[in-house]
């Protein structure tokens, strides 16, 4: 049965959406460069996914794997992981590598990194952990499913399983923070936005990438940009790069009807929760409260914002899978709300908002691989 929770909603930004004049530390690629096993991840050419998009192209960066990972996540936590270190104790030799700078770091052990997790992010926070020889406490909600668990066990982490949605996990790491636990969150709240800030910086080597393959394949700039929205730190990245002086691409952010924090406060013009439980299969986008870090730049910088059912992530999960990207349902998501915008009950208006036309081009981040494989094989059969 559908429910009214079910349905997708939309938002239009009534503005024009404001152009960022952003500075990034010049740093931070050279710094994923070295890291163990770096390689940029593939940008995959989409003919099906253009097909039912009704554009020119479709650019998928796949993110299915990232530094011997199955998601993105790892590149603001290494980062974040990074800078919060070389604040606190200094980096005298001047390493920007983190096999190089774990040896500095062992007169101040024992450290904990802590962290958060709706799956990716607590992965990627304990697998810097381990290369770094410091411990790893990652908190997870209770309704994690078990594949997601164990992946992060895998890492060597202390995994904890804290009754309550992944907003109750945030609050629960806070309370955990002291000299030897340092919380490494990609959300923020009131006095906490360093570390955050670093981990949206971390994300700015995927565009990076992006824009060095899509000059080298011959493709054009992207016209919209789909991101996914869980609280909102990937979103921020994206608007920081594709709303630069110059650039007239649109950036649509995505989330799931149960969890649409970012959709609800920008209706209301205020960060506004969506209360929990947060039960949709896109997991991590499962947040009901939007990082105020985030927020400022989302609600300027987003063209529009859409929330969508399951099963519109299912349905792109089995498209981009015809493409030959194996996407997860949150890795899908982005997709998904394109394909919700573009080919559905709001086409008509959000192409003509847009200026989305059959020549178009369009791109989305696949932002994680099947991290749950037994529930990739049932929406995606014979994929698995």
């Amino acid at each position: 049965m559908t429910t009214t929770t079910d349905l997708p909603r939309v938002y239009f930004n009534p503005s024009p959406p404001d152009m960022l004049t952003t500075t990034l530390d010049d740093r931070i690629l050279a710094f994923h460069e070295g890291l163990p096993g770096y390689a940029p991840t593939r940008l995959v050419h989409a003919p099906h996914l253009a097909a039912a998009l009704g554009v020119r192209d479709v650019w998928v960066k796949d993110e299915s794997s990232r530094l011997g990972l199955p998601a993105y996540k790892i590149l603001g936590a290494a980062w974040a992981v990074y800078r919060e270190l070389e604040t606190r104790y200094g980096n005298p030799e001047g390493w920007t590598q983190l096999d190089e700078f774990a040896t500095q770091l062992q007169a101040h052990t024992p450290l904990t990194l802590v962290a958060a997790t709706d799956g990716n992010h607590g992965r990627a926070v304990a697998r810097v952990a381990r290369l770094l020889g410091l411990n790893a406490r990652i908190l997870v909600p209770q309704d994690m499913v078990r594949a997601r668990i164990d992946a992060i066990a895998s890492e060597g982490a202390r995994v904890t399983v804290v009754r309550g949605t992944y907003d109750d996990t945030v609050e629960a790491a806070a309370r955990l923070a002291d000299e030897r636990h340092l919380v490494i969150s990609d959300t923020a709240w009131d006095g906490y936005t360093r570390v955050p800030g670093w981990v949206v910086e971390g994300y700015s080597t995927i565009f990076r990438e992006i824009d060095a393959q899509l000059a080298l394949q011959g493709g054009r700039a992207p016209d919209v940009v789909a991101a996914q929205m869980g609280v909102g730190s990937l979103a921020m990245a994206v608007v920081q790069h594709y709303r630069a002086p110059g650039s007239d691409t649109h950036v649509v952010g995505v989330e799931p009807t149960g969890a649409d924090c970012v959709l609800r406060s920008l209706e209301a013009g205020t960060l506004t929760e969506a209360p929990g439980p947060h039960r949709s299969i896109m997991a991590g986008l499962n947040c009901g409260n939007t990082s105020p870090l985030a927020w400022p730049l989302l609600r300027t910088g987003l063209s529009a914002s859409v929330a969508i059912p399951d099963a519109r992530a299912q349905e792109v999960m089995r498209l981009l899978a015809k493409d030959g990207v194996t996407s997860g349902e949150s890795g899908a998501a982005g997709a998904g709300g394109l394909l919700e915008l573009l080919a559905g009950t709001f086409a008509e208006e959000a192409r003509a908002r847009l200026g989305v036309t059959e020549d178009s081009t369009v791109l989305v981040i696949s932002t994680e691989g099947a991290t749950d494989p037994d529930a990739y094989t049932r929406i995606v059969p014979g994929e698995g």
